[in-house]
Order: structure tokens, then sequence, then C-alpha cells
């Protein structure tokens, strides 16, 4: 019998698939595309043979359990490190670098935001308290600040609006993907102390196309194992009563193993349950799940233009993206072609009905904003992609139902962004969730092995303040005879 069968082919199923085929169990890969990498797959455009994403992802440094990944799969020099700088804001009337300054985190990133052409004095520090918050954040927060909006918090701590509007309703956008007020103050809290309580946190690009960085070299181990890889093959749904025994295919097959890992969206997984297995609380939770929509664009220019390799627009009601990429500045062997963009539209409800010209004439008129050379260039080619969710949307009530990684079906595991890693939805957090799938399922057949890595504690003063929090807390809540 199959010792694994793995739904979903995207990155947390091919990292669970890499790390049971390492310690020899045969494994089956069951995915509905063509192509492998699910949501951060790439392919060929057949206009100009170059290899695109369905849309331009960004690594962190932090990234610890997509970077073991990659190691694993030999492709780690793959990575365009932009380390000098965080990233370029496109503000106005000119353009500012957030880069880290030789100061204790958070503090290191002060200097950039103080000398942005943005609000006043007083509006920076209105955001002390939160910044406060952000060095004593810990997951034991998570279910208080979940129930609440991002923007509901942020006015609680006495941040103005003005600076809501100029730097958290961006943050939200670009880190979160969904506006500042529709957002989980635990989710934006929680990337906001990752993102600033580590001191050389940077950001890299693919060097290549995202998913040739491990999807061609992951269904290779699986294959080169023993076990196999199967495209354009639809899961009609699980098989079994009081356990997962089989899956049943499109074509009628029954596809029976030891254990089943489930990697695939919310949306996706609901619709494979038995009738009975519903019940279930961790699975009365899957409709909570609201996908997040983005638009993704690709301009090819007949020249190369004057900008960084990637800069963001601030929040704008009128604004369809955020976040570009020159990846002719990006990609390796591209460095001498004309430029060639990739950006998002991120929660795209606005963009919806418009048609892929008008995407690409104000994608073209946003890019001209921060790099007038734009102007005078001509797009020789463009693609609008269209991607219905990028990650779930991180609502106020989505946190905390969050499910584990183990379920209350014996043989059903869950992998994918969405479940329960301690990451905000990521391409980290979806490796993550791979490596703790492994674990479930190694740990069931009494071969237990410790795969994933947790978030790296804080660095600087922002360390500090968590390790007192944490030993306040614990004090606190100690017995008086302990405390003594």
């Amino acid at each position: 019998m199959i010792d694994a069968v793995i739904i979903g082919g995207g990155l947390s199923g091919l990292t669970c698939a890499v790390a049971l085929a390492d310690r020899g169990l045969q494994v089956v890969v069951v995915e509905r595309e063509a192509l492998p990498g699910g949501r951060a797959r790439s392919w060929i455009d057949q206009t100009t043979g170059d290899t695109v994403d369905i849309g331009p992802h960004v690594v962190q440094s932090e990234y610890r359990n997509m970077l073991a990944l990659l190691k694993r799969l030999g492709t780690s020099e793959l990575i365009t490190w932009q380390s000098r700088k965080v990233l370029t804001i496109a503000s106005s009337p000119h353009p500012f670098s957030l880069r880290h300054w030789p100061l204790p985190v958070p503090l290191s990133l002060m200097p950039s935001m103080l000398t942005a052409p943005g609000p006043p004095l007083y509006d920076h520090l209105s955001a002390a308290k939160t910044i406060w918050r952000g060095m004593q954040f810990g997951e034991e927060e998570v279910a208080a600040l979940d129930r609440i909006s991002a923007q509901a918090f942020l006015r609680s701590q006495g941040m103005t609006q003005r600076m809501i509007d100029w730097w958290w309703a961006f943050a939200s956008m670009v880190t979160t993907n969904v506006p500042v007020d529709r957002c989980s103050a635990a989710a934006i809290m929680r990337i906001h102390a990752q993102l600033s309580g580590h001191r050389n946190l940077h950001f890299g690009f693919g060097a290549v196309g995202l998913a040739e960085l491990y999807a061609p070299q992951a269904v290779d181990i699986v294959q080169t194992s023993g076990g196999k890889f199967l495209t354009q093959t639809h899961v009609r749904g699980f098989i079994g009563v009081d356990r997962a025994e089989a899956i049943l295919l499109n074509d009628g097959t029954r596809l029976r193993a030891r254990h089943f890992v489930s990697a695939v969206p919310p949306q996706d997984l609901a619709l494979l349950l038995p009738d009975a297995w519903k019940e279930h609380m961790a699975f009365e939770t899957l409709s909570c799940f609201e996908p997040c929509p983005y638009i993704s664009c690709y301009l090819w220019f007949d020249r190369k233009i004057r900008c960084p390799r990637f800069i963001s627009h601030l929040c704008s009601p009128t604004r369809l993206n955020y976040d570009f990429y020159d990846l002719s500045r990006i990609r390796r062997g591209w460095k001498n072609r004309p430029s060639i963009f990739a950006s998002n539209i991120i929660y795209s409800h606005r963009a919806q009905g418009m048609s892929d010209k008008e995407i690409v004439q104000a994608t073209v008129r946003e890019i001209i904003e921060f790099a007038p050379d734009a102007a005078h260039a001509r797009v020789l080619h463009s693609r609008v992609h269209r991607i219905p969710m990028a990650i779930p949307c991180p609502l106020p009530g989505t946190e905390v139902r969050r499910p584990h990684t183990q379920t209350a079906i014996p043989g059903l595991v869950l992998a994918g962004d969405w479940v329960r890693t301690q990451l905000p939805y990521c391409m980290e957090s979806a490796v993550c969730s791979g490596w703790l799938a492994a674990e479930q399922v190694l740990a069931e057949r009494g071969t237990p092995h410790r795969l994933a890595f947790p978030p790296r504690p804080y660095d600087g003063l922002a360390g500090l303040v968590r390790r007192a929090t944490q030993w306040y807390r614990r004090r606190s809540t100690s017995s008086p005879s302990e405390a003594g």
C-alpha cells in the first residue's frame, strides 16, 4: 500500500512530499493542474519565451523554512537578494528608501521613516505605543487581538488617522493583502513584530521563475524515491467513515494509502469531505476563510527604464498596483535586456470590471509616477494574470480558526499556508506547514522527526523587551507559592 497520498502540488504539498520521500516513504502527489507549483507556479510565455510566474513573490531573509527547503533542493543560490535596503517607497514628491540604520531594532528603521516625505513628527510619535506593543507581541495575544480590526486597534493605541492612512494602510495591503479596516489586528501585529524585530531583515526575489526554485527538483525527488506525481488529476472526495481510507479520482479510481495530506486551500478541502466529517469543529471553520483575489500584470518594454528593482506605491483609493519589480534587474542573465515589469494589484475587487487593456494602461501610468523614463517607452508585449486567490483574507476572527495540522479524522493531515503555523499567510507558512504535516505523518508511524523551524526570536531591544514580557507574564500567572 502507498505510504502517503498528498493532495495538492503547491509549496506545502511538495515540501511534505520531499520530507517523506527523504525518509523512505512511498509518496504519491495528486495535482489537478498541468504544472506543479500551486499558487506559486511558473510557465513559459509563448510570445517571448520567458518564464513568468502566476504573480511576483518576495522571499525574506527570515524565511527559515523556505530557505531550508531551497538548500535541500540545491537552489538556495538562485535568489537575488536586496541586502542594502528593505524597499523603496514611491512617495510624493520623491521616492525614499526604507533601510536599517546602526540602531537596535525596531529603532533601526526610524531614521528612514522620520526623514521620509510624510506626516509631521507628531504623527510618527503617535505610533510609539503600537511599536512598544509590537516588541511585546507573542502568539499568546492572538486570540484577544483577533477580535478587532487592525484599524480599530491602532486607533485604540492612540495613533493618529493621518499616520494610519500614510503608513499602516499601505503596510496592511502589501503584507496582509487586505485593507487596514478589514484586517485582523492579530494578523497585522504578528507581521509588524516579525518584520521590525530582526536587525538585518531584507528581501529577495527569484533569479529564475518562482516555481523553478522548487517544483521540478521536488518532483524529481519524489519520482526518484519510487513515488509518483500525477498532474491533471482531479480528486472527487475522501472515502472513509471513522478514518481516511482512500480518495476517489474523477476517473473512478480509488487511491488507498496509510496517510493522506490535504495541501489544498480551505474552500477546495470543503468540497472533498464526506458529510459525516463536516461536523467536526476544525472543518466547520472552512467557510470562514475568504479568498483574497489579485491581478498581476507583466509588461515588456522596448528599453531599459531607470528605477529600483523593487518599489512600492503608498496606499491610495484610486491606485491599482502596489508593488513593482523590474525583472531585468532580478532574473539571472537578463541584466542587459530592456525592462520587464511585473506588478501586483492586491485585493483586486476594484479592478474586476476592467479589461486587460485598461489594466495595462493604468499600470504604465503608475510606473511613470516613479520612473518618468517610462513615458517615452513602448510596451512591446503584456500579460494580465487574474488570480482568484492569493491567500485567505486575514479578517478578524480567522486567526483563531486556523486549524491544527492533526485532524480529528485518523489518517488525514492538513497542510497549507492557512493552517496554524504561527506565521502570516505566505510562502514561508506554506513550507512550514509542509514540514509540520510530514512531522505528523512520521509521528503516527512511530518515527518522530523534527523538521519545521519556529520563527527566530527578536533581535536587539525588541528581543530584550519580548523576553522581559515573557518572564513577567509567566511570573504573574504562577501561584503565590511558586512566585515566592
